[in-house]
């Protein structure tokens, strides 16, 4: 490895040298603030890093990865949403005394297969950051060990994560076989002679999409979803609802731009019928759930299909759209994730919809800031979600997509039920038993910062948006 390799890399390198710093100060001395002090100090440091490197990008650092500005743009957004991770896992975990330390080791090494998967320009890479991040997952999903739904969760999702990985690797074996080549750029360049008709490209990227459409949560390949995002610890299901979906929704846009996704083909109708699927059927299925948790499983069905226009979209607009999106996103669904973490790690109870009446008046901090997080992914104007469904809704029109920015608008509709319905829970009459409780919420220095730091962004990017856009178009939107 030459010089400027090792520079460019460097985000990269302090995340795994930070995976290994945290396992040997568990090794010598467990202490829960040392260890999310470092995991904490570390993913910010590779945030920095992401932007001291801006000036030498693009560069191909080897054949399996290219650290060009599109993929240091997201690589900061998964740092970044990391570090709130770690601040809202450091609230959630402070109460309790067994095995808090190693959820950090595994946060660092799951960000590290995300970072990968996002810079990734070989089907090696690719497939070693999904398992860097699956293997992570495993256990992040089953952490409380001693609780039968989380580990039910962690082994169904081990089992379900396996299947996939397999459909992946027949899919890139297929594409290798037909193109003679594991490059994307490369082999999307040898693929221009193949006919669009040919039996196994079709075969291997139908293969491809299902081994991706898993991890996404796509209809029909979201079973998964509600039992794991109930099951896991709401810290972990923060990173997977936004960090995991991300860096595997940011890998397909990238090899679906290199690929060219012609109108009317085979692939783009595949993908526009499982992008409409997702978008009724999460909407949909989210209307019959009592648990705030496995509504918001079903809403990021709903949101990973909204995605999708971007994907079926041409020209810089979707690229622009899917990364201002997905900031929104993150924002909005760690922040809710981060709320319900508060609750659960400070007063325990249920995770019903009716257990969250009269929250907001016993806490209304934090019922406003979760009032602020649903408004978003409902896509209410003032919220950064509003922008973000705007823009993807301009870049369906620009591209003819019709059908299916019909399909956002009729869905997004359906959709403001189940968030109103939430929001009127919270701001509801308190339970007798409660109505003398305190109002003043028990929440630690840091899950308060992260929690009013996203708050902000929030409503900052839908207030004024300009700033981001002008940062994501440089970076991503060519």
């Amino acid at each position: 490895m030459v010089r400027g390799d090792f520079f460019i890399l460097l985000p990269l390198i302090i995340t795994g040298g930070a995976a290994v710093a945290v396992m040997l100060l568990i090794s010598f001395r467990r202490s829960h603030l040392a260890t999310a002090t470092v995991t904490l100090v570390a993913l910010g440091a590779a945030v920095i890093s992401v932007i001291c490197v801006a000036a030498a990008a693009p560069r191909q650092a080897s054949a399996l990865l290219i650290l060009d500005s599109y993929a240091l743009f997201y690589m900061g957004l998964i740092f970044a949403a990391g570090c709130a991770v770690t601040m809202i896992a450091y609230d959630y975990f402070e109460r309790q005394t067994d095995h808090r330390e190693e959820f950090y080791l595994l946060l660092l090494l799951a960000t590290l297969g995300s970072a990968v998967l996002v810079s990734s320009n070989h089907f090696a890479s690719l497939f070693l950051g999904l398992e860097i991040l699956s293997v992570s997952l495993y256990a992040l999903i089953a952490f409380h060990r001693e609780r039968l739904p989380s580990v039910e969760a962690g082994v169904r999702y081990l089992i379900l994560a396996a299947a996939s990985s397999a459909f992946l690797l027949f899919g890139m074996a297929l594409i290798y076989l037909e193109r003679g080549d594991m490059t994307f750029f490369r082999s999307t360049q040898i693929a221009s002679g193949v006919p669009a008709w040919s039996p196994l490209l079709l075969a291997g990227t139908a293969l491809l999409i299902v081994g991706i459409g898993f991890k996404l949560a796509l209809v029909p390949f979201h079973m998964w979803t509600p039992d794991i995002y109930e099951g896991a610890p709401p810290p972990a299901t923060a990173f997977i609802a936004s960090v995991s979906k991300g860096a595997a929704f940011v890998l397909l846009l990238r090899y679906v731009t290199l690929f060219g996704l012609h109108s009317g083909s085979v692939q783009s109708a595949a993908i526009a019928a499982i992008a409409v699927a997702s978008m009724f059927f999460g909407n949909l299925l989210a209307l019959r759930e009592e648990k705030v948790r496995r509504v918001l499983a079903y809403s990021s069905i709903a949101h990973m299909g909204y995605l999708l226009v971007a994907i079926l979209a041409a020209g810089p607009l979707a690229a622009v759209a899917a990364g201002y999106y997905l900031v929104a996103y993150f924002t909005s669904i760690i922040g809710s994730f981060g709320i319900i973490s508060v609750r659960e790690g400070r007063e325990g109870g249920g995770d019903a919809v009716s257990d969250y009446r009269g929250y907001a008046w016993r806490h209304p901090w934090l019922g406003g800031a979760f009032t602020a997080m649903l408004l978003s992914l409902a896509g209410i104007p003032i919220t950064a979600g509003f922008v973000g469904k705007f823009y993807l809704l301009a870049a369906g029109l620009e591209s003819s997509l019709r059908l299916l920015v019909v399909v956002l608008v009729a869905s997004s509709a359906i959709g403001l039920f189940y968030y109103l319905r939430i929001i009127i829970t919270l701001y509801g009459p308190p339970e007798a038993e409660r109505q003398g409780a305190a109002i003043t919420p028990a929440v630690s220095l840091a899950g308060g910062v992260a929690l009013t730091a996203l708050t902000f962004l929030l409503i900052w990017f839908g207030a004024y948006p300009a700033p981001l856009l002008r940062l994501i178009q440089a970076m991503v939107g060519g």
